[in-house]
């Protein structure tokens, strides 16, 4: 062991007798003065257990690892990196809270992220028991209020403008994926990842495993859904459903095809996560238990499926009338007569099998109009009709704030019908 006390040609003489009396006033009480410099030789410094420890493990274990990488090498390491695990207190972890939460480019949410990923390295350090390591430097560390979330969802009106925007994208996918993003409420790459194998044709099943919360989940496919699926076209030996036609390998990323589709749909502020806030919305407006919500976007607690489910206006007034009408038949008090609907208006129905039942209901008799399957969504009214042949047939339902206007179209005449949703 090397036990010079200095470099004689830096430090004075003096000094060296100095330094050399204290370390036998040490040796003389029994302490072992160079123990402590061979201790803190073995005890790594925070960059080198990050490097040579966390990171093997997270790549090993956590899909997300590149996100806490990233938070790493860019927040916490120029802060603790060359620290040893012995030596962060405190006060370094504040240090490492207010560098982040300084810079203007960064959320609440986000700063909160970082220090839970600093917080989990100690968290690990602790548990493997890595020489030097204190208790927990940024448990203490406190967490800012988060003001960032969003209440962003497709009206009627921007769901329809979407999907002919979809219509019209030549990008072999973008549909695909777009559509089953809103019918299932599913995350951005539990979709992107999707496999044939994890879909169950019979039960109408799709099972997630990969997931946010690890855990295997079961979403149930709609009509909507299963349709959608099995127009999709399949290749030999590719497992992914959305897959990329050129690579044969799932997407990693569609987001310029997404920003082009949003941008000409007029609602470039609406991200891939919205949609998940729209079926959500969709539910709880017509009347569907919250539970039932949270079953189906798959979250752990209700109180975050709360956070999607939005109630419109309309929602909220027909919840008040019935305050209101409660009020009224008490008093006796005459109020406005509301608009009815009269029992000649035409309906529009999903019979069985799927078929598209048109329907006008009068006083002695029903005329109903059996539609043939399948169809699909047009752009505009008059972009097509209902042709009388027998041959597989499209009807446009174009979205006219809350109602829909079915075009059923003969060779010579044509009528406009017009169903309340």
């Amino acid at each position: 062991m090397d036990k010079r006390i200095a470099d004689a040609s830096i430090v004075s003489l003096a000094d060296v007798r100095a330094k050399a009396k204290e370390l036998l006033s040490r040796l003389s009480l029994g302490e072992d003065p160079f123990a402590e410099a061979s201790q803190r030789r073995n005890v790594p410094t925070y960059g080198e257990f990050i490097e040579k420890q966390y990171l093997p493990h997270i790549q090993r274990n956590k899909r997300s690892w590149k996100v806490d990488e990233a938070n790493l090498k860019h927040h916490i390491l120029p802060v603790l990196g060359r620290l040893h695990m012995g030596e962060i207190t405190r006060q370094h972890a504040v240090d490492v809270f207010n560098r982040h939460r300084d810079a203007q480019k960064h959320k609440e949410s986000s700063t909160n992220r970082m220090i839970t990923v600093a917080h989990r390295t100690f968290v690990c350090a602790l548990e493997w028991e890595v020489p030097g390591v204190k208790p927990n430097p940024m448990a203490a560390v406190p967490k800012l209020q988060e003001n960032n979330k969003r209440s962003r969802y497709l009206s009627t009106n921007e769901l329809q403008r979407l999907i002919s925007e979809l219509d019209a994208s030549n990008h072999p996918r973008i549909k695909e994926i777009t559509l089953m993003w809103i019918y299932t409420g599913a995350r951005h790459k539990e979709v992107l990842n999707a496999r044939w194998s994890d879909i169950n044709f019979d039960k109408a099943q799709w099972r997630i495993e990969f997931n946010k919360s690890g855990k295997t989940r079961y979403v149930p496919l709609s009509d909507g859904a299963i349709t959608l699926l099995r127009s999709v076209e399949r290749s030999p030996g590719v497992e992914h459903i959305f897959f990329n036609p050129d690579t044969k390998k799932a997407y990693v990323n569609i987001y310029h095809a997404w920003n082009r589709v949003r941008k000409a749909a007029g609602i470039k502020d609406v991200r891939v996560h919205d949609l998940r806030h729209s079926p959500a919305s969709f539910l709880v407006n017509q009347g569907r238990p919250i539970y039932e919500v949270q079953k189906i976007l798959g979250h752990a607690n209700v109180r975050t499926t709360e956070r999607y489910a939005h109630l419109s206006q309309e929602t909220l007034l027909a919840a008040t009338n019935i305050v209101s009408d409660i009020v009224d038949d008490v008093s006796g008090r005459e109020v406005e007569a509301k608009p009815v609907v009269t029992v000649c208006e035409p309906a529009l129905l999903v019979g069985q099998n799927g078929l598209l039942v048109f329907e006008q209901n009068e006083k002695e008799n029903a005329c109903r109009k059996t539609v043939s399957s399948p169809f699909t969504l047009g752009r505009s009214a008059d972009s097509s009709n209902l042709s009388g042949s027998s041959s597989p047939r499209r009807i446009d339902l174009p979205i006219t704030g809350n109602s829909l206007n079915l075009i059923s179209a003969k060779p010579q005449k044509s009528t406009v019908a017009r169903s309340s949703l």
